[in-house]
């Protein structure tokens, strides 16, 4: 499958389109996510210089599918055009090379690939990563729609751009401008008489957000198991095999049964939890079948953008609480004073360094930002910024290739730690610590071509009646069992009662 036939010679152009700015992006959104594979890569909240940037589109052209041993080609009716054995890595390069963007935008984001890369593919990666026998997510490795116009919304200066010029996503846009325009003088008194609305104009009205009644909470290791997981890692780091590992374990909420299709309640399960959890790279993405992934992920896993490449590692939670000033006092100076966030953060620099090392010039790998306290809506996290300029003749791929799946949600050093993730985790992950966001092809502007990806934390798997909810931490040397657990523990049980799927 050197050229993939089916989009082999497509051209996308960057025709830019300004439009009027919609009065409001929840209710566009909604109006998209009755059309077949609807994205939204949602910059809901966050520091302003990082949740500049929205896009959302639906009806994509084609979609790359990888499925254990084969990715397929599969064209907007769900046929199965081509299919390969190959890794799928070199598939994506493949199709990337078989498009040609006409022209050039200052915007970062238009026609491409849109979805995500599941955890799961890390071996295609590194041979000698190792994965959990027992996969029971029901979702592809690999998801990648091919969308030729979308919508993009620069929020910083309320600009609203149609990008691309063809293919039936731009039906789906025109049709949900077109209603969004009949509604707007509504929408104007809507917003004229809120106390409360957004620069992104949003409304505060709920609007069904809530979800179905849940009839129960699993979770795929006992606090035992989990704590016997945390005295194993330690053992490992004890003997010399890593210095940190991340363990999670997941949650499963089985939902009672709704009527009509049960893929319509992820729409509105994710204006939960945008709402209750706005970040940076948020995501929603409907992956037909029933199947969605929805993200509200604070953490930039890879910004590719004319040849310079950027990664964010977090390394480092404290809680926020709005409007109590004397205790958001106590947590930042917490933080930044704790040792062990420091050392894990200074441990995954590293890491990301020698990652982005592989494809970029050499010389040109800088930490930028060693470490830095941002405000999220909840929380506070330290972050790192690393980059560095692409070396001639790597893309994209390549740079994928050598960074994938992140350091900061697998460990030091990468390849060992995600052996003792197999062996210490029942479960794959799925998508869940991988990446969700948007590739781009190569172009005149761009040899290398483009990306940006989050990495999928504090992202909800939704298939059939269910939803699959994934937290976990970094382990060090110092690891307490019980704290660990617990900080699992709360991160599960703030991320349900904010989603109303406490049982």
């Amino acid at each position: 499958m050197k050229s993939p036939a089916a989009i082999a010679g497509r051209v996308l152009a960057s025709g830019v389109r300004p439009v009027q700015w919609p009065a409001d992006v929840e209710g566009l959104f909604r109006r998209l996510s009755g059309r077949r594979g609807c994205v939204w890569l949602d910059s809901a909240g966050g520091p302003a210089a990082l949740a500049r940037w929205s896009v959302l589109a639906a009806e994509p052209s084609a979609a790359l599918v990888g499925r254990s041993g084969a990715t397929q080609v599969v064209a907007a009716d769900g046929e199965i055009i081509e299919e390969s054995p190959r890794n799928p890595f070199e598939v994506l390069r493949s199709v990337l090379s078989a498009l040609r963007i006409d022209g050039a935008s200052s915007l970062p984001y238009g026609p491409g690939l849109y979805g995500y890369l599941s955890y799961d593919l890390a071996p295609h990666v590194e041979a000698k990563a190792a994965l959990p026998p027992t996969a029971d997510v029901p979702l592809p490795e690999m998801w990648l729609g091919l969308y030729e116009t979308v919508l993009v919304l620069d929020h910083e200066n309320r600009g609203a751009f149609v990008v691309g010029g063809g293919g039936p996503s731009r039906e789906a846009i025109d049709e949900a401008l077109d209603a969004a325009a009949r509604r707007r003088a509504a929408a104007v008194k809507r917003r004229v008489s809120s106390s409360n609305v957004d620069a992104r104009g949003l409304t505060p009205a709920a609007r069904g957000a809530a979800c179905a009644a849940v009839r129960g909470v699993s979770c795929n290791m006992t606090p035992r198991e989990f704590r016997e997981g945390v005295a194993r890692a330690r053992e490992y780091i004890a003997a010399g095999d890593i210095y940190q590992v991340n363990l999670s374990r997941r949650y499963t909420v089985a939902l009672a049964a709704a009527p009509g299709p049960s893929a319509a309640r992820w729409p509105d399960l994710y204006v939960r939890l945008r709402r209750a959890n706005p970040a940076p790279y948020a995501a929603y993405l409907d992956v037909g079948e029933g199947r969605a992934v929805l993200s509200s992920s604070p953490e930039l896993f890879l910004d590719l953008r004319g040849g310079r490449v950027v990664t964010r590692p977090i390394k480092g939670t404290r809680p926020l609480r709005a409007g109590d000033q004397e205790f958001n006092r106590r947590m930042r100076e917490e933080l930044a004073a704790s040792a062990k966030d420091r050392a894990e953060l200074v441990m995954i620099v590293d890491l990301e360094r020698n990652d982005l090392g592989r494809v970029a010039s050499y010389g040109s790998v800088r930490v930028t930002e060693p470490r830095a306290i941002e405000a999220y809506a909840a929380v506070y996290h330290t972050v790192a910024t690393v980059e560095g300029r692409m070396h001639e003749g790597q893309d994209v791929v390549d740079l994928l290739k050598a960074t994938f799946p992140g350091g900061s949600i697998t460990g030091a050093p990468k390849v060992r730690a995600m052996q003792i993730i197999a062996e210490l985790e029942p479960t794959r992950r799925s998508v869940y610590t991988g990446a969700v966001g948007y590739v781009r092809p190569a172009s005149v502007s761009e040899p290398a071509g483009g990306c940006v990806l989050n990495i999928a934390i504090r992202t909800l798997l939704a298939a059939g009646d269910a939803v699959h909810i994934q937290v976990g931490g970094g382990i060090v040397a110092d690891s307490d069992l019980e704290a660990e657990f617990q900080e699992t523990s709360d991160k599960a049980r703030a991320m349900l009662a904010a989603l109303g799927l406490s049982p």
